[in-house]
């Protein structure tokens, strides 16, 4: 198995053992993760030509402040078991370790600061970055990082490439969209099967679901 250099307490250090110099960070709640996640991962991996993925499980979503999410404890644990066997895929609790609301342009930019050799991108799909204008500090965000943006051919296709070229003129990043597996999976449909007795195996890693039922998660 790969060697990983991340830290799982704290943000990665550019001196570290294996340095890295393309990293990709994929943010979310993660409650659970599941294979559409990984997925995504993998693909932005490879077609990315990437060093490595990192999963950043939020503490709080900006947009869902109400929401009720798994404990952190859970949702790191279930992010571990399903990525310790996955070459070029780690986790931090960076997000979860600072509390407070989980703003995106701040964790990249903590990032970056410690990682001036690396290039830093930002993994997310064609209906997030489409709306990516409302998140906090949008400019901050689309004009000092990267990303690698999960695409199904057809989907949007116009609108997104349409969006990716207003932004290429505006801001001189980088932004490159990959063909995505996508799975059509979603975290929200995985916890009312598990609350209604049904199976999941063909939603999440044999891990994940393995932790799901040892601590009675989403019952």
């Amino acid at each position: 198995m790969q060697k990983k250099w991340w830290k799982d307490s704290s943000l990665p250090l550019k001196d570290g053992p294996n340095k890295m110099n393309k990293i990709g960070v994929l943010g979310g709640s993660f409650d659970p993760v599941h294979l559409g996640h990984l997925s995504l991962a993998k693909d932005a991996l490879v077609q990315g030509s990437l060093d490595q993925v990192i999963f950043m499980p939020v503490h709080r979503q900006p947009f869902k402040l109400n929401a009720r999410l798994s404990s952190d404890e859970d949702r790191l644990a279930m992010l571990r078991e399903a990525t310790q066997d996955v070459p070029g895929l780690a986790v931090s609790d960076w997000e979860i370790k600072n509390k407070g609301i989980s703003y995106t342009y701040l964790t990249l930019r903590a990032l970056k600061e410690q990682n001036k050799d690396a290039k830093i991108y930002f993994i997310t799909g064609t209906d997030t970055f489409l709306k990516i204008n409302i998140w906090k500090n949008a400019t901050e965000l689309l004009s000092e990082n990267n990303f690698i943006i999960g695409h199904r051919p057809g989907y949007r296709e116009q609108e997104l490439y349409k969006r990716v070229a207003e932004l290429n003129v505006k801001f001189d990043v980088e932004i490159q969209v990959i063909n995505n597996t996508r799975l059509d999976i979603s975290a929200t449909e995985i916890r009312g099967i598990v609350s209604d007795g049904g199976a999941i195996s063909h939603l999440v890693p044999p891990g994940v679901e393995r932790y799901i039922k040892k601590h009675g998660l989403y019952l």
